[in-house]
């Protein structure tokens, strides 16, 4: 998948691709015609950084119904002829799982694109999924013939529809055609769901793979030819020498971890850190300042893995450095430094930001730290980060930070989180926006009464409900 273009945020478009709730705040707010336009374009050219990690299907499905959006421009989205040449879920999965809110809210032209995306889609895993959990019975039966057609009669066919059932998300739609008394389906799936039953029991009784030896050497010889391979396989190494290395080993880790070979030196760093060797934070210095760049980011993740003030005094030592070794100083007292701390993280937060932009990897650390360490004078940088970040997950954690350094959260940004499509800045809001805002307490009853909203965010907003909110 492409990265995504993101709009400007002051744009009507960069809000609603960022999900951010005054999103949906100016898009109820400005013409129809163009708001619908703009939540098209988001739905089908799917904005996420990270789209599986991310939310935004809630929040657009809300949109479309507050709207009253019709769905013409998913339809041609799904069903374009792109769909044949690039069946890769990332370009229909925002769409259909948006259906499938929408279904579950009783738009019924929502779950006849399900069905149908189903029935002849190239993501139709994903549409059986959504209606696993919002269709009836009756409309799952009426799909067996198109899925199992997918697989034709053969060895490849049954095996490949053993995988699929075995491995399918939602079980209910094969529970359901297992019954199906025709030979052609309920029989073909009862095999399709033992084979596939039988797969797994052989996977888990015979493991396949390389196993390294019973010592110190075999294990580093194991993660060098590994990696001679193309595999990067230091971590695993590393745990197995926990298993096999004793204190007599020491001698030969140490070697290892100051000038062996890759394979070897990452194991033995990553080794040495878990288990706090003295002699550690010497040699990951050394790694990143030495090594190949495979063993110097090995070095600077195995430091950042280290517990203890050994690993937090270094890291005061290290933060002032402008190599990785250096941010990764920064996040570790974000993490785990004290109040006395708060000026270099709150340093590091400002140069991030100013180098690498409001999307920097780093800062997703560094503001969590801001917030730990309560820097008021942080508040400028989290609003700047909140407003222009395209990672709805670095502004939830942007949001949280300044419910802990800004007095004015509770009557600006926490109001618009209300409508933020992360689940845990919406939870944020609940818990800080102030009541005397007459769209908060509106907004509080509605996602109240909900039946999509999250159990969390429920819980915090019934928590604020009081004598000026009626009960629901």
């Amino acid at each position: 998948m492409f990265d995504p273009v993101i709009a400007p945020s002051g744009t009507l478009l960069g809000l609603l691709q960022r999900g951010r709730g005054d999103g949906t705040l100016h898009a109820l707010a400005a013409p129809r015609a163009d708001a619908l336009a703009a939540l098209d374009t988001c739905v089908t050219g799917d904005p996420r950084r990270d789209w599986q990690a991310e939310n935004r299907s809630l929040y657009y499905a809300r949109l479309y119904l507050d709207l009253h959006g019709r769905l013409q421009g998913v339809e041609a989205h799904l069903f374009d002829a792109e769909d044949v040449l690039d069946a890769e879920e990332s370009r229909t999965g925002l769409a259909l799982a948006v259906l499938g809110h929408l279904a579950s809210y009783g738009r019924q032209d929502a779950l006849l694109l399900l069905r149908r995306y189903a029935a002849t889609g190239a993501n139709w895993a994903w549409a059986l999924d959504e209606l696993a959990l919002r269709d009836d019975d009756a409309g799952l039966r009426a799909l067996a013939g198109p899925v199992l057609a997918r697989f034709p009669a053969g060895p490849e066919g049954d095996a490949e529809l053993a995988a699929t059932v075995r491995d399918a998300f939602e079980p209910r739609p094969w529970r359901l055609w297992a019954d199906d008394p025709r030979p052609t389906v309920g029989a073909r799936v009862r095999a399709a769901r033992e084979q596939g039953s039988f797969d797994r029991w052989q996977r888990q009784m015979r493991p396949s793979g390389p196993r390294p030896g019973w010592s110190v050497q075999a294990v580093f010889d194991w993660a060098d030819e590994a990696l001679a391979r193309g595999s990067a396989l230091h971590v695993p190494a590393a745990r197995c020498l926990t298993a096999v290395a004793g204190p007599e080993d020491r001698p030969a880790l140490l070697e290892a971890a100051r000038g062996g070979p890759d394979g070897a030196r990452c194991a033995a760093l990553h080794h040495l850190a878990e288990a706090r060797d003295p002699a550690v934070l010497d040699l990951i210095a050394l790694a990143a300042d030495t090594g190949t760049a495979l063993v110097a980011e090995t070095a600077v993740a195995a430091f950042e893995r280290m517990c203890g003030e050994d690993a937090v005094d270094r890291a005061r030592r290290w933060v002032h450095r402008s190599d990785a070794l250096g941010a990764s100083a920064a996040k570790v007292l974000a993490c785990r430094g004290e109040t006395s701390d708060a000026t270099l993280v709150l340093h590091a937060l400002r140069q991030a930001v100013r180098l690498d932009g409001p999307d920097a990897e780093a800062l997703y650390a560094l503001v969590d730290g801001v917030g730990r360490l309560g820097v008021a004078c942080a508040a400028p940088v989290l609003r700047h980060v909140y407003r222009e970040t395209s990672s709805s997950q670095l502004r939830g954690r942007a949001a949280r930070a300044l419910a802990a350094t800004d007095p004015s959260f509770p009557t600006g940004f926490a109001v618009e989180c209300l409508w933020d499509c992360e689940e845990t800045t919406r939870e944020i809001a609940a818990r800080y926006a102030e009541t005397g805002d007459v769209r908060v307490a509106d907004r509080l009853r509605r996602l109240a009464a909900d039946p999509a909203e999250e159990d969390e965010v429920q819980t915090a907003v019934r928590s604020r409900i009081g004598p000026d909110l009626p009960a629901l």
